[in-house]
């Protein structure tokens, strides 16, 4: 499916808020409702859009650390980099996940209360994991830029 400039401006509103309701969209756009609603049905269906989240506060919810975990594993088998995945990923303090190249196998974004959470982390989780053989980690000291809107222009 290609995406005309319509679609693409949907994608774009729904990013910047995702509580617009189809009439503040249609009105946004100049077309009906009903034609709104059914793009962005057309665009969930097809995976255009994955889901609707609200973004919560880490400081708020007294999650004020937030680190980027760079890992390397002993073992680079399919198997053990898919074992690292799959545990990896049940961990609710790793916000996200990225397997790259270069000097790392992965790099993660955790956010945990403070450094004892952390310690807590990467002793009991991480460092119980078999296959792990690097962690260096990066503290974040303050956010610069953080923005979830892919951009689509």
């Amino acid at each position: 499916m290609k995406l005309d400039p319509t679609d693409l401006k949907i994608l774009q509103l729904l990013q910047a808020d995702a509580k617009l309701s189809i009439k503040e969209i249609s009105a946004d756009l100049g077309l009906s409702s009903t034609p709104v609603y059914e793009r962005i049905k057309r665009l969930e269906k097809r995976g255009y859009i994955k889901g609707y989240v609200a973004l919560v506060n880490r400081r708020k919810v007294e999650m004020g650390l937030m680190a980027f975990l760079s890992v390397s594993l002993k073992e680079h088998s399919q198997t053990a980099l898919l074992k690292f995945e799959q545990e990896i990923i049940k961990f609710p303090k790793v916000m996200e996940c990225y397997h790259i190249a270069g000097q790392y196998d992965f790099i993660l974004k955790i956010v945990v209360r403070d450094m004892q959470d952390y310690h807590d982390f990467t002793f009991n989780r991480l460092a119980a994991m078999d296959n792990i053989g690097h962690v260096q980690t990066d503290f974040v000291m303050n956010d610069i830029k953080y923005s979830t809107e892919i951009p689509l222009d």
